[in-house]
C-alpha cells in the first residue's frame, strides 16, 4: 500500500497501486541448453534475445524459444525466483517446464543428504586450524 494525496479530495489516503509486474522466465537455447531469467516485460525480454542483444549466454545459441514462465506483482519477487531456478540441476528444471511438480522435492536431495561412501569418507581430512563442529 502506498500513501497518496487524493487530487479529488484533498485527503491523504491509503491507496493500493499497482506494482511493476515481473516475470521470471526458462528459454531454451539452439544447442538444447536452458536460460533462465527475469524481466519486467516479457515480450520486450523474449525480442532482445533473439536479436542476440540478450544474454552472452542466449546470443551465442540462437534462436531461443520461450518453454516456460511465472509472472509475480512484484519483479524483485521474480528476480528471487529467478536466482532460486538458476540454481537447479537441468532435470529439475525439466520436471518445471513439463509440470511434473510433485517430483520437484526429490530432485532438490541436497549433497550432504545423500550417503557417503566409504572411499569418500577415507579421502575426508580435517581443515587444519579449524576447530570441529559441536
Amino acid at each position: 500500500m502506498v500513501v497518496e494525496v487524493l487530487e479529488t479530495t484533498g485527503k491523504r489516503e491509503l491507496v493500493k497501486k499497482n506494482t511493476m509486474k515481473g516475470y521470471m522466465y526458462i528459454l531454451e537455447c539452439s544447442d538444447g541448453s536452458f536460460y533462465t531469467g527475469s524481466t519486467k516485460n516479457l515480450k520486450l525480454r523474449l525480442e532482445q534475445h533473439q536479436c542476440g542483444e540478450g544474454a552472452n549466454h542466449t546470443k551465442k545459441r540462437l534462436p531461443v524459444k520461450l518453454v516456460y514462465f511465472e509472472e509475480y506483482n512484484r519483479i524483485d519477487t521474480a528476480f528471487y525466483r529467478e536466482k532460486q531456478v538458476q540454481g537447479w540441476n537441468r532435470k529439475k528444471k525439466k520436471a518445471l517446464i513439463e509440470g511434473h511438480h510433485k517430483t520437484l522435492p526429490e530432485l532438490a536431495i541436497a549433497y550432504r543428504d545423500i550417503a557417503v561412501t566409504s572411499s569418500t569418507a577415507a579421502t575426508a581430512k580435517p581443515v587444519v586450524g579449524v576447530p570441529p563442529c559441536r
